[in-house]
């Protein structure tokens, strides 16, 4: 769930730890800060009076600072932070019942002391499956973390890990290859493991600020953006998910081969194999560096491997970069870019269909996901509920065993040739709605994002699909788009895009610009071609009630001069704003949207939901 999301639901006393740290980071200068100011200056009373979609925006220009806070938790090496923080960041995790998130934590601590001692075993038996070499691996490691903690009590101090140390520990198990999982094990092999109490955990967390804690509905909230933080301080460079879709493209002697690397049990099957591997913690980057190519393969061989895997497995042609460090980061930039994407990639309608229809042919699919995402629900094949959860019908399929998948694709007439998860995701595809879901990336001329979400168009008609788009979402709100009208009142010259027919000779003028570059700063052009637009209907003795830009942002510089001119009465809009007006006007009372409400210069999305809610 998206941080603005989650804010919305909270009130002040919940929110108070979260803005304390933000208030103060800023108060240190971040880099960002004059960009954090403009936001800032528009509010009196300081961060605590912005509006939460502001809280969301400073939030991610101190993301970086946000992250050293966070590491610098790790110093305190008895708070169990490594433990949580591996709970709160797996997929399905983001929203958890205080019960549930207690229930979580204590088998992550049965299985920690259960893999310790599975750990000690093979220390100590000269027959185990661990390698000599790993073993000195683990006895380096072990060694130096039991120097850095007990040090401080041959001085009388209490044993403690600082910062330098910390740095020294961490660089060593990097070049050591040690996965996240070994790491906490050996750690905990060292330090005591305790249970502590579920309510000192979650204030702790809500007190450094990763998580939030709804006392009303006695729920845990972790926001999509505080978790990407989170993977990012704990070298988790992927999502359990795009981890998952890329090892489910490798062949079992390979796995076997990681498994072997990082002592995991190779007599286990496939699937839970690949679940060790990512719940491990084995780093993303050094297992397509290393792990993923056939013993002796050289560079040009593991180029051409990582290539293929890639554009024929995970259908990424625009994979960027000369060398393999290279062409790694733009994957695990790709995956986030995706990630990052609110989009599902087909409709919710569409998506809706598909759990049901899986549903119906896949039994024990409810109770897989379940388990799968560590979801307390007991039904939860329904798309909004796994959407706020980040979990998209992509992420659904690729847990599916390849035969059921072949059944489904038979019984529902889906195509048979080609990649069978991208020809469901193509069927179930409802393309009015995915258009209108992919509404700003059309107003950006966002080709590349359109195509990852399915939607394939020609730069040349963006311009028309906005206008197109716009035309529904206005008419979705109730009114009245008078075609005829408008082809009446048109000239060579002068084309309007929309003309909303009021009734009594009153009108509105509605006028869509795309744009690629951000912030639109046209107001001199824009201006003339609605004043021309305004003449004409003027001359028609029509009353125009207002005059409407759809656009995908707008400068400073450009809201100035809307501001400073008098001839017109204009309001901007920016599509995300217009399409969750239409999304609040689904569920409100009114059958035609109050156009009173379009009174301000910038339209205030908050104040017109609010309005719309009453």
């Amino acid at each position: 769930m998206k941080l603005e999301k989650i804010l919305d639901k909270l009130g002040s006393l919940e929110k108070n730890s979260f803005i304390k740290i933000i208030d103060n980071i800023i108060s240190k200068n971040p880099k960002n800060l004059k960009e954090i100011n403009s936001i800032l200056s528009s509010s009196d009373k300081g961060l605590k009076s912005v509006d939460n979609q502001n809280i969301s925006k400073i939030f991610s220009l101190i993301s970086s600072e946000f992250q050293e806070h966070i590491k610098c938790e790790f110093q305190e090496i008895t708070n169990q932070l490594d433990v949580l923080i591996d709970i709160i960041i797996r997929d399905g995790n983001c929203i958890m019942k205080q019960d549930w998130f207690s229930r979580l934590y204590d088998d992550e601590l049965k299985n920690l002391k259960s893999n310790l001692k599975d750990l000690n075993t093979d220390f100590e038996d000269e027959k185990s499956e661990l390698s000599i070499s790993r073993k000195r691996d683990y006895k380096i490691y072990k060694a130096c973390l039991h120097t850095a903690y007990n040090n401080d009590k041959i001085n009388n101090r209490d044993a403690k890990i600082t910062s330098d140390e910390l740095s020294i520990i961490l660089t060593l198990s990097k070049h050591l290859g040690l996965s996240q999982e070994e790491i906490k094990l050996i750690n905990y092999s060292i330090l005591p493991i305790q249970k502590i109490d579920i309510q000192e955990v979650i204030k702790s967390l809500k007190n450094i600020g990763v998580i939030f804690y709804s006392t009303k509905e006695n729920t845990i909230y972790v926001a999509d953006e505080m978790v990407r933080i989170l993977r990012k301080v704990r070298e988790k460079e992927v999502a359990q998910k795009f981890y998952r879709r890329t090892l489910i493209l490798l062949k079992e002697p390979i796995i076997n081969q990681i498994a072997k690397e990082h002592n995991i049990d190779r007599k286990k099957s496939y699937s839970e194999k690949i679940e060790k591997i990512i719940n491990g913690g084995v780093p993303f980057t050094n297992l397509l560096l290393n792990n993923i190519y056939k013993m002796g393969s050289n560079l040009t061989e593991k180029k051409k491997t990582l290539n293929e895997l890639c554009e024929k497995g995970l259908n990424i042609s625009t994979l960027k970069g000369s060398t393999l460090d290279e062409k790694i980061n733009s994957l695990i930039e790709h995956f986030e870019n995706v990630e990052r994407d609110e989009k599902v990639g087909i409709s919710i309608d569409g998506y809706d269909k598909l759990l049901t229809e899986l549903n119906e042919t896949l039994t024990g699919l409810n109770q897989q996901i379940r388990t799968q995402f560590e979801l307390q629900e007991e039904y939860v094949l329904k798309a909004d509920f796994l959407l706020d959860y980040n979990i998209k019908p992509r992420d659904i399929l690729d847990l599916i065993e390849k035969n059921d998948l072949n059944s489904f694709i038979k019984e529902y007439g889906v195509k048979q040739r080609g990649d069978n998860i991208l020809n469901i995701l193509d069927h179930y595809k409802d393309v009015e709605n995915l258009y209108l879901e992919n509404y700003e990336n059309v107003a950006y001329r966002n080709l590349n994002i359109l195509k990852e979400n399915g939607i394939i168009v020609k730069e040349s008609e963006l311009g028309i699909k906005f206008e197109e788009l716009t035309k529904v979402i206005f008419k979705d709100l109730g009114f009245n788009l008078d075609d005829t009208l408008k082809n009446q009142l048109n000239t060579k010259n002068d084309l309007m895009d929309l003309l909303i027919n009021l009734g009594n000779d009153e009108i509105i003028i509605i006028e869509c610009k795309t744009s690629k570059e951000r912030g639109y700063n046209k107001f001199s052009s824009v201006s003339r071609q609605l004043k021309s637009y305004q003449n004409v209907a003027l001359k028609s003795n029509l009353r125009i009630v207002k005059i409407l830009l759809i656009a995908p942002e707008f400068s400073d510089d450009f809201v100035t001069d809307c501001e400073m001119d008098t001839e017109m009465n204009l309001s901007l809009i920016t599509a995300s704003t217009l399409l969750n007006i239409s999304e609040a006007f689904k569920t409100s009372k009114y059958t035609e949207f109050p156009h009173v409400l379009f009174r301000d210069i910038v339209i205030n999305e908050e104040r017109i939901i609010k309005a719309l809610s009453k």
